[in-house]
């Protein structure tokens, strides 16, 4: 039996962003409010699913802070939070250095190894 602690400390638990971005309907939601504010409604006529949904998706991306909403009259609309995608840019920098190094070093040895072939 679980200690009650934990289950609510799950329930609080703040949505990991890149789990957010790995479904592909998230990731499409963002492309469409990085072009322009739009509502739930206008987001969910670009997919063949139920508004309800979109909605679900909306929530993720907004619990993550990559999508923020406001509130225009009677509609919502959703936006691409710019900042949190910097973040997510930057951490990816550091890997995206490692494999440019991996691939110039593997550009080295191919180049090697032709030269290699070509001398003999």
């Amino acid at each position: 039996m679980q200690p009650f602690g934990c289950i609510i400390c799950f329930a609080i638990m703040k949505r990991d962003v890149f789990q957010a971005i790995a479904d592909p309907t998230r990731r499409a939601i963002i492309a469409l409010v990085a072009l322009q504010a739009m509502t739930p409604n206008a987001i969910a006529e670009h997919f063949d699913t139920t508004r309800q949904a979109v909605s679900k998706h909306l929530r993720i991306l907004t619990e993550c802070e990559l999508v923020t909403h406001e509130q225009k009259g009677r509609e919502i609309y959703y936006s691409l939070e710019i900042n949190k995608m910097k973040k997510i840019d930057e951490w990816l920098e550091q890997y995206r250095k490692i494999w440019e190094t991996r691939f110039d070093q593997l550009d080295d040895l191919l180049a090697t190894i032709k030269k290699q072939e070509k001398d003999k």
